[in-house]
């Protein structure tokens, strides 16, 4: 990236030194799953003077992507987005409005055709023609046939737009559909979340710039680096399920002390996302559920979130509670702990004799009170 180039970006971020910018570059490169040497071409991307087209169409929604998308920092997303993409047509933040505004979209579709990024953020009502929600008096079901088929990507971001959310929870009464429903045969990335993390959404729009591609995706159309992994696996409360210790209701003492939500209706066992690991908002873990002391509800995970019963327990994917818990505070020196059983339990498949022999030992150093004295 040459100096006079970022010189004028500096500028439109307020004054972001070179330093700081590159290494938010390279730390978006590390959250998608790059060598951190991607760092440079994401900032020669992101600092092409042709800023990218971007159509951002609102349907049955709430705004709370957009807002999530104002809050982010380092740098801030505002200044990403309004200086460095050129954000066409946005509902809520467009400078035009009324005719003015629909004008900016269809030209924005004619001067950047099979190049502009289109962001989808709301479900789509197909009932009754799609009258439940309308646009410059034409149904959203219409305009996103008609500008979707000219854009060289397609992001739906928010459960609404990937699964339907909220608006599509029984009885459905709008026929409230997910984007890639509506445009089968078309790739779509889903950008899950109520609100969508805007951290997901950035990376996914910088690796499009980066690479002029989609990053791999999951089958049900999510970035991997975002959605590779359940929440649980990463959950700050893990240790305390491993361990066997739950908040049995609210305001009990082991909810106060922290423990497991898993017994309270805790939907991160079946739940794709990074929510532990970043977060919301740069606020710490309070800008989360579990965070709070709330089950997640599964809000990005399809068929789970705004469908399956709040406070029900979560279905297990990938790992279940073991038959034998360890204590709190482990005893020291009584030879195998009831965790050390366990461990040689499940070795005992592979390398049976190894196993215990091994644990008796580590049994026999705890009680020397000295560790590795034979």
């Amino acid at each position: 990236m040459k100096n006079k180039d970022f010189s004028l970006l500096s500028k439109q971020l307020g004054g972001v030194s070179r330093r700081d910018f590159m290494k938010f570059c390279t730390i978006m490169a590390a959250g998608m799953g790059l060598p951190l040497g991607m760092g440079e071409k994401i900032a020669e991307a992101v600092t092409n003077p042709r800023r990218p087209s971007v159509i951002w169409l609102s349907a049955q929604e709430c705004t709370g992507c957009t807002e999530s998308l104002l809050r982010s920092t380092h740098p801030t997303l505002d200044h990403l987005i309004l200086d460095l993409i050129s954000l066409d047509y946005h509902e809520t933040l467009s400078t035009p409005s009324g005719h003015m505004a629909e004008e900016a979209r269809r030209k924005a579709m004619s001067e950047n055709k099979g190049k502009f990024i289109l962001v989808v953020d709301g479900s789509i009502p197909t009932k009754d023609g799609g009258v439940y929600c309308m646009i410059g008096g034409k149904p959203v079901i219409d305009i996103l046939k008609e500008t979707a088929p000219q854009a060289g990507a397609i992001i739906a971001i928010g459960s609404c737009a990937s699964w339907g959310g909220i608006p599509s929870a029984d009885p459905n009464p709008t026929g409230a559909t997910p984007v890639h429903q509506i445009l089968k045969g078309t790739p779509v990335v889903n950008i899950p979340g109520c609100p969508a993390s805007p951290y997901n959404f950035l990376s996914t729009v910088l690796y499009y710039l980066t690479f002029k591609k989609l990053p791999e995706l999951d089958d049900l159309g999510r970035p991997k680096f975002a959605y590779g992994r359940l929440i649980h696996e990463n959950c700050e409360r893990r240790p305390h399920f491993d361990a066997g210790r739950f908040a049995i209701e609210f305001g009990d003492e082991n909810h106060r002390k922290g423990y497991c939500l898993y017994k309270l209706g805790c939907k991160g066992p079946e739940t794709f996302n990074n929510c532990p690991s970043i977060l919301y908002g740069d606020v710490g873990s309070g800008s989360w559920p579990v965070g709070t002391g709330h089950p997640c509800f599964g809000c990005s995970e399809k068929g789970v979130g705004f469908h399956a019963p709040l406070h029900a327990v979560a279905k297990l994917h990938m790992v279940t509670p073991p038959d034998t818990y360890p204590h709190v505070v482990e005893q020291q020196g009584r030879g195998l702990t009831i965790a050390a059983a366990a461990v040689a339990a499940a070795a005992a498949a592979a390398a049976a004799g190894a196993a215990v022999v091994v644990a008796k030992k580590l049994g026999e150093e705890e009680g020397s009170g000295k560790s590795g004295k034979k």
